[in-house]
């Protein structure tokens, strides 16, 4: 991070630090309408946030001296600034809408390989929905199990239960990640091996936890379809770039779909990995949501800075954790349709920015990759908000809302809404003690009753929840977590920090079931395998 430009961000808090919100608001009656910027079918309100126009400035200003521009071209444009894999970082090519766009990678324009997956979804996911595409024994596809884990699991059953409105209702999806056997033996116990159709989400094919899964689907699969391994090709299908390993477990090369190394797992919802979520809401909506995308991605690329939707969502982050000394933020989305979203936002925000040296290597001097969480609305307000209303920790929140249902009943909604606007204004305003007393509050109960406000928030309004309005989200937030980790100086592309934890349990499970384990771990390792063993009478 620019030490020389985050000083004057230093300077311009500490100017403005012993002014409040609610100071902020009398002091200036236009304040929402300079804090407020629309894009891609998404208005921001960041009125709410201890800033003025000194500190925005200040956080600009650091935006700038971090190149981050140029930096936001090198991404777009196919620059390999995913140093420490060699690749370059291209979720942008996914949902490019233009028919005449041309991004290359090493000399080769990969839009046409882009273009020609895409279709071959089309194909492939219109086929399940009319029937076309049927089961071993003649029986239409009912059921879609996805079997993935991270990227290839999260976006979609975040997107699959986001857009239910537009889904077919008479094929019911499910999704199953965990290695823990609960996961897939209470699946196959809601689905009916003739009508289910598997998808078998690893790019390598070798992930232990989606293999393991895959295996022991098909091995069920088989054995209720009468023992015929035939049946797999009718039933399973490989989102992967192995197709050696596609074909030995039985799944036809002509139902794999391709996607690439310049695709990450969390930013891979708009690839091959959407295929659950295309057959459950068709193509059509599928590139309804790519349309979102390319709107959110066209602002971010062109729109200046100091109007530039997750630019200023990433200074504010920047802001909260670096100069106030935030450890978390909270999202909050006021509609039951993005009951996952903050899940699936947690491995886009901690897995890309979780990083603790520059890319220099070195060890970073300031916080990054603030821990991200929520729940929505109203529900979390029954559980945590007490805490970031009176607690001693500083939570800034993203409240996420919609003008509009998709379930009219009665006045429900309208009481949704208002809980939202009601929370940030509380937040931002707090109760004073005088408040209390003109209340008739007794005096023993005032400090109890009396809330400090001050306490920042966004809220970010669509019209409606729509395919084109999830995928604008959705990208709003990856360049956000993009541009946090240009002015942290770190790269946000690769995930080195998973990688040990595999490594040893593949050590761990040898001593697990050998006959006689080497126990060549530490001492506490040692000890909890020799009970698990004991416990399986294995000692």
């Amino acid at each position: 991070m620019n030490q020389e430009a985050w000083k004057k961000v230093e300077d311009a808090v500490a100017a403005s630090k012993t002014t409040t919100i609610k100071q902020l608001f009398a002091a200036d009656p236009d304040r929402a309408a300079k804090y407020t910027l629309s894009a891609a079918g998404w208005t921001l309100d960041y009125s709410k946030n201890r800033i003025d126009a000194n500190v925005m400035k200040a956080l600009f200003g650091l935006a700038k001296a971090a190149n981050l521009q140029e930096e936001i071209e090198k991404m777009f444009t196919g620059a390999k600034i995913n140093r420490t894999e060699n690749r370059a970082v291209l979720h942008t090519a996914l949902r490019n809408c233009d028919p005449a766009a041309q991004v290359f990678v090493d000399g080769k324009d990969v839009m046409p390989d882009v273009r020609a997956v895409l279709a071959k979804m089309g194909a492939f996911a219109d086929a399940v929905r009319s029937g076309a595409h049927r089961g071993f024994t003649g029986k239409r596809i009912k059921y879609v199990v996805n079997i993935g884990i991270g990227g290839s699991d999260l976006g979609p059953v975040m997107a699959t239960l986001a857009l239910a409105p537009y889904s077919k209702r008479s094929i019911k999806s499910f999704f199953v990640s965990n290695v823990d056997a609960t996961h897939l033996a209470e699946t196959l116990r809601q689905v009916k091996a003739a009508e289910t159709l598997f998808i078998v989400a690893s790019k390598t094919f070798t992930t232990q936890e989606t293999m393991t899964n895959a295996e022991s689907a098909r091995d069920w699969l088989v054995k209720e379809l009468g023992g015929s391994g035939s049946a797999v090709a009718k039933h399973f299908v490989a989102l992967s770039t192995n197709e050696a390993e596609v074909v030995k477990f039985g799944i036809d090369p002509a139902n794999m779909f391709a996607f690439w190394d310049w695709v990450g797992g969390r930013y891979s919802l708009p690839s091959a990995i959407g295929l659950s979520l295309m057959i459950s809401i068709g193509p059509k909506n599928f590139g309804k949501m790519l349309k979102g995308y390319w709107k959110m991605d066209k602002h971010f690329r062109t729109a200046r800075l100091e109007k530039n939707m997750p630019v200023v969502l990433a200074l504010l982050g920047i802001l909260y954790s670096n100069a106030y000394g935030a450890e978390s933020y909270a999202v909050l989305p006021y509609d039951q349709y993005l009951s996952r979203f903050p899940a699936y936002l947690q491995q886009m925000d901690m897995e890309s920015n979780g990083k603790a040296v520059t890319k220099d290597g070195k060890p970073v001097a300031y916080s990054t990759g603030p821990i991200e969480w929520g729940e929505p609305g109203t529900n979390g307000q029954h559980s945590f908000y007490q805490l970031i209303h009176q607690g001693t920790h500083l939570i800034p929140a993203d409240f996420i809302g919609f003008c509009k249902t998709h379930n009219p009943i009665g006045d429900h909604h309208d009481k949704l809404m208002a809980n939202l606007f009601a929370q940030t204004e509380a937040l931002a305003f707090g109760k004073t003690a005088e408040q209390c007393r003109a209340d008739g509050d007794p005096e023993e109960l005032v400090p109890f009753k009396t809330f400090e406000g001050n306490r920042p928030t966004n809220t970010l309004l669509a019209d409606d929840l729509t395919p084109e309005t999830l995928g604008a989200l959705v990208a709003l937030y990856e360049h956000k977590i993009f541009t946090q980790g240009v002015i942290w100086n770190i790269y946000s592309f690769d995930q080195w920090g998973v990688q040990l934890g595999k490594v040893l349990a593949k050590n761990v499970l040898k001593d697990l079931v050998a006959e006689k384990p080497e126990l060549k771990h530490d001492s506490s390792t040692n000890a909890l395998i020799a009970h698990y063993r004991k416990v399986l009478g294995r000692a």
